[in-house]
């Protein structure tokens, strides 16, 4: 049975490479809605309406399990999907629990009250509508208490990276990181709440210096993937990825290949 991963356009595509690199023999199912990205400056009503058809895709082609590779998703309609939607034996997971683990050190089932943890200042960097959402701030708190965390609507990077204008990204990247530090001088630690952001990494740590520890979300999401599904075998495949686009396959492949710098081949979804 293939797990699907789902991102609004090419981000996703980081947690799929961590997500391979743990689970080799897992068949996976990405798709990408790159006829309506970016989701990051979209209404919350359009968010979910969108994210529920693409999961909705992955069912019909035989996923039980869909990570939202999309912080805008998770942010914006995951809550509402599980309320309501996700059918009976399917499964939705976002990709903040990982990262709060991270950041809190306690286990995502760990339901005791919320406790005070080292970092004491957070800076989040996330898309207009994974910040308007608060999503990031609720699920902290019911964790750590004591926790300041200001956020960053970084506006234009995700179109620079689909685009493949690393170099505006990075111009952007710089933008943003000194904005935010206007407000906050000196976090102790920054999340990038956007599954493209790993791409920037070196620009986002450059930018915060080396003395602020910049939680990435690929390799969080993976090795916790890797744990959920050790526990279920079923999962167990060939390892042969398939890349689904609701937009034109030509174009989404060439950006894909570059932006992984490896060949990547979508199909029409």
């Amino acid at each position: 049975m293939a797990v699907g991963i789902f991102d609004s356009g090419l981000g996703g595509l980081t947690v799929l490479e961590a997500a391979q690199k743990c689970l080799p023999d897992v068949d996976f199912i990405y798709l990408a809605d790159s006829e309506h990205a970016p989701y990051g400056v979209r209404t919350a009503d359009d968010i979910y309406e969108l994210t529920c058809a693409a999961v909705q895709r992955l069912f019909d082609a035989g996923c039980d399990l869909v990570i939202l590779g999309c912080n805008t998703a998770s942010a914006a309609a995951l809550r509402r999907m599980q309320e309501g939607w996700i059918p009976e034996g399917k499964r939705v997971l976002g990709v903040f629990v990982p990262l709060i683990e991270a950041l809190t050190e306690r286990d995502w089932g760990d339901n005791s009250p919320p406790r005070e943890v080292d970092v004491k200042h957070v800076a989040l960097f996330a898309t207009p509508a994974t910040v308007a959402s608060r999503a990031f701030q609720r699920e902290l708190a019911f964790r750590a208490i004591g926790v300041d965390v200001e956020a960053q609507a970084c506006g234009g990077v995700v179109d620079a990276i689909e685009d493949g204008d690393f170099i505006l990204a990075e111009a952007m990247v710089r933008s943003h990181v000194d904005a935010l530090m206007r407000k906050m001088p000196k976090p102790q630690a920054a999340i990038l709440g956007c599954t493209h952001y790993p791409l920037m990494l070196d620009a986002f740590q450059e930018a915060l210096g080396a003395d602020v520890k910049v939680f990435s979300q690929a390799n969080l999401v993976g090795e916790s993937l890797a744990d959920y599904l050790t526990r279920h075998g079923d999962k167990i495949g060939s390892g042969e990825p398939a890349y689904l686009t609701t937009g034109d396959p030509k174009q989404v492949s060439n950006r894909a290949t570059q932006f992984l710098r490896r060949q990547i081949t979508f199909t029409a979804a």
